[in-house]
């Protein structure tokens, strides 16, 4: 017994399934995200990971002018992040925050991949 199948160009789903968000930005971070990249040459921050820390990876961001080939794109409220291509299995569906306290200031990542993190938070395992 077999099948038929039709191919339709270009037809779009009914019900498309909901597409989960690479990266969201909280409030905080969208303004000092705006505050760091504004200017008069145009900046962006992307967002990757490397192998550092107790637990194995650590964040890394670094300005860019420009994206790269496989960079995914997040726009939210004016502001864009890329995300490298090699961090968005670990990053995805994650929350970016910015932190301000007396003794520091920082993004912190509210990751729901991480399944360990060493005790001072720097670093983590997915």
């Amino acid at each position: 017994m077999s099948l038929a199948a039709k191919v339709v160009k270009g037809a779009a789903l009914k019900n498309p399934r909901p597409r989960k968000a690479v990266l969201t930005l909280t409030p905080s971070a969208v303004q000092r995200l705006r505050t760091l990249t504004e200017g008069p040459e145009p900046k962006m921050v992307r967002v990757g990971i490397r192998t550092k820390g107790c637990s194995g990876q650590q964040y890394q961001l670094d300005y860019t002018t420009k994206k790269e080939k496989f960079d995914e794109e997040v726009k939210q409220d004016g502001v864009t992040v890329l995300v490298d291509n090699k961090a968005l299995l670990s990053v995805l569906g994650s929350e970016m925050d910015f932190v301000e306290d007396k003794l520091s200031a920082q993004f912190v990542f509210n990751n729901p991949n991480v399944k360990e993190s060493c005790g001072c938070g720097q670093s983590f395992m997915t």
